[in-house]
């Protein structure tokens, strides 16, 4: 008895099969297209224009002042403000920007380096230990504590200089590098950011099991804490060296030597000889104030293109919780 045949042809109501060779690349056509269509609806006309026009307030400056340095005192007035001179002379500007007044240019921004670079670094740490403290530790009045560097936070800073002035003299500090370092190493925003950072940074688990193995408090900040809150240090240690290094008001009170000066203040007595005009050196002084204005911030963009990735890895580690 011969067992009857199992039919292959689809039934009416069933539908064709497809090939599998063509199911994938139906699929991969599909998601471009998706993906174009989803590319498209989300682009926004207003906000680009919002976008290059931001671009532009942000660039135009230091494009100027790219362009303005390569021009003499006469081309400054006389030609286009955007766009080169008939004769360039940005390397001859340079070179006589280090050579006025003995090189005293090369002495300021020097100044201005160990100024920023030690307030830098020394605000990161004490807003890294302060801000870890609030975050994983609790004691009497810490939020009253807390409180009080976020009302710090609103208080501007030239309201503070005269009355740190005024303590500064009466501990003979005056006229001082530490005139300047001092005040700078109190940062309450770069505080308030290490301890939103490290309540999520540092698990909780990780400072028990090391306290379990014995470590101590002050070893735990500096061995592991510190570790972790990498990110979060790089980023309060560029908001601190950019307003050390732009910084204006304090050294212009805090200081009489002019060997002492950081390039704000030296640029800014430059100028006023630019200013008083006549003829001689100063003639030409303001093509050099153009000239040191750009060399100041070339420090300040390597350093951002070196630590940036710090930054950003800081930025995509609070993003995501774990």
């Amino acid at each position: 008895m011969t067992s009857p045949k199992l039919s292959t042809s689809p039934g009416k109501g069933a539908p064709p099969s497809t090939p599998a060779a063509t199911v994938a690349p139906n699929a991969a056509r599909s998601a471009r297209t998706f993906r174009t269509k989803a590319r498209r609806t989300r682009r926004s006309t207003p906000l680009t224009i919002a976008m290059l026009a931001a671009l532009a307030y942000f660039l135009l400056p230091l494009f100027w002042l790219l362009i303005a340095s390569t021009k003499s005192t006469q081309d400054l007035f006389n030609s286009f403000g955007l766009w080169f001179s008939h004769a360039p002379q940005l390397w001859a500007n340079i070179r006589a920007t280090f050579a006025q007044d003995d090189g005293v240019f090369l002495h300021w921004l020097l100044n201005t380096v160990v100024y920023a670079v030690v307030s830098a670094v020394g605000a990161a740490l004490l807003a890294a230990a302060g801000g870890y403290g609030f975050a994983k530790f609790r004691f009497r009045g810490d939020r009253v504590a807390f409180n009080l560097v976020l009302g710090a936070v609103m208080v501007p800073t030239t309201a503070l200089a005269i009355p740190t002035y005024l303590l500064f003299a009466k501990a003979g500090l005056v006229n001082t590098p530490w005139a300047v370092i001092l005040p700078s190493l109190v940062n309450p925003f770069g505080l308030y950011l290490m301890r939103i950072y490290a309540e999520d940074a540092v698990p909780d688990s990780l400072l028990e099991a090391a306290r379990i193995d014995g470590a101590g408090e002050v070893r735990i900040f500096l061995r592991i804490a510190l570790r972790l809150l990498g990110p979060g240090l790089v980023t309060v240690l560029l908001f601190t060296l950019v307003a050390t290094w732009n910084n204006y008001f304090l050294p212009l009170i805090m200081l009489n030597d002019p060997d002492l000066y950081p390039v704000t203040v030296g640029l800014s007595s430059w100028a006023a000889q630019a200013q008083n005009g006549g003829a001689g050196s100063s003639s030409d002084m303001l093509a050099l104030v153009v000239t040191g204005s750009l060399l100041s911030i070339v420090p300040l963009v390597v350093a951002f293109l070196m630590l940036q990735r710090y930054w950003q890895s800081g930025l995509a580690a609070g993003g995501v919780k774990q």
